[in-house]
């Protein structure tokens, strides 16, 4: 198996829309959430996102491509741009080996909303011609394949909210293999439509407002949880073997170690304590890791009643003893839950982590649940964390659970 390095990192989340303002808020602990404000925020009973802070899909194409993106791709190309950016281009790559891998839970959704809408709200009998194409789950690949001209594989991963996880690790796996040279590996999501948001709060999952900090409505692993906060954005990485990026000079951000993937199998939303500790066991497997070996672990924590106390059983289950000494950062707590995207964006904010050797925060940790007794590096970041590797983990409805085990670019060779 090869060393698989990250070369470049794209994002735009609600914490920013580059890498640079991502990090300073994530590490300030400052908040993406907010009181939504949209027509339709009068008709829901919570009215709360995370949006992406002054996005402008005009701003990045033109009129004519513009008309053929939805909101979710033109969020995946931009990240696409970012990262290759970083990675100094791609001129050099052999695109007969280089792949395209995209996670998304709810695709094209607010064209697929707009379409509804013009059909049954409005009884018309035509909607856009391209509503097809807009709204397709695998829209966001398709046009980052098209971007860069890449003739590997060009996939998208739908697993709710392990989807973008479940793409880095398959982009992963083959590289390792030595099937490809290059990947674009990440996730996109924008659910942010009528419908969607109704759809989620039908299920009882979203997180009531806060009365006295609407920003802090989104609370993991504390006592007064409520539920998660749906956010938008992307998160790309490009991915090839650590050998080819030391030859061509390009500057490492970090290292993929391994993944795991473990099916619950019991129930279509309610998490399993013995699935998400097979997930993790996987990922240190696949990475050639001990327990012991794991410095930091970035949470799924979703701020959800069920979540928080199964993944918190789930890591003492796998950690043991040591599980209390292992400081846990569970970020949609300032970013919200940007479902097919959370797994790629917490890849990224995990490896700024190592970068800097710093414990990012949970936020909003003011009344800790007695059943969460770990240390979640409550409501400020935590300089001076010594850790080598890091899990990040990623556990969807459906019950695919997918864990990413992670390496900063300083450290050295791998462990036999």
């Amino acid at each position: 198996m090869r060393r698989v390095a990250v070369t470049g990192i794209g994002v735009l989340c609600p914490l920013g829309k580059s890498l640079a303002e991502v990090d300073a808020n994530a590490h300030a602990g400052r908040s993406g959430v907010h009181r939504l404000e949209a027509p339709f925020a009068h008709r829901l009973i919570a009215p709360l996102a995370a949006t992406v802070p002054g996005f402008d899909g005009a701003r990045h194409f033109d009129p004519p491509k513009l008309r053929m993106l939805d909101r979710v791709s033109q969020f995946a190309v931009v990240a696409a741009r970012q990262a290759v950016a970083a990675a100094g281009g791609l001129d050099a790559c052999n695109r007969d080996r280089a792949g395209v891998f995209v996670g998304t839970g709810m695709g094209g959704c607010l064209s697929n909303d707009a379409g509804y809408q013009t059909l049954y709200g409005e009884a018309s009998d035509r909607i856009k011609p391209y509503t097809v194409l807009l709204g397709m789950p695998n829209a966001p690949a398709g046009w980052v394949g098209l971007e860069y001209g890449l003739l590997g594989p060009n996939l998208t991963y739908s697993s709710a909210c392990a989807s973008s996880a479940v793409a880095i690790g398959e982009a992963w796996l083959r590289i390792a293999g030595g099937s490809l040279d290059l990947a674009l590996a990440g996730g996109a999501e924008a659910p942010l439509a009528l419908g969607s948001l109704k759809a989620w709060e039908a299920l009882r999952t979203l997180a009531s407002i806060d009365a006295a900090e609407p920003s802090a409505s989104c609370k993991p692993f504390s006592q007064n949880r409520s539920g998660m906060v749906l956010g938008e954005g992307a998160a790309m990485l490009v991915l090839e073997p650590w050998e080819q990026a030391i030859a061509r000079g390009a500057a490492i951000q970090g290292e993929i170690l391994g993944y795991g993937l473990s099916t619950d199998a019991g129930h279509l939303t309610r998490p399993s304590v013995a699935g998400q500790a097979a997930a993790m066991r996987a990922a240190l497997q696949s990475a050639a890791l001990d327990p012991l070996d794991i410095g930091m672990i970035n949470a799924h924590g979703t701020g959800t009643q069920a979540n928080d106390a199964v993944e918190t059983a789930a890591i003492k289950a796998v950690f043991g003893a040591r599980a209390p000494h292992i400081p846990i950062s569970a970020t949609k707590a300032m970013h919200g839950h940007l479902l097919g995207a959370a797994g790629a964006v917490e890849c990224v904010l995990s490896l700024l982590a190592l970068q800097h050797g710093t414990a990012l925060p949970t936020m909003h940790l003011q009344h800790p649940d007695p059943e969460c007794d770990l240390d979640y590096v409550p409501n400020a970041a935590r300089a001076g964390v010594a850790a080598r590797t890091l899990l990040s983990n990623s556990f969807a409805f459906g019950g695919t659970n997918a864990v990413l085990a992670l390496r900063a670019a300083a450290h050295g060779a791998r462990k036999a």
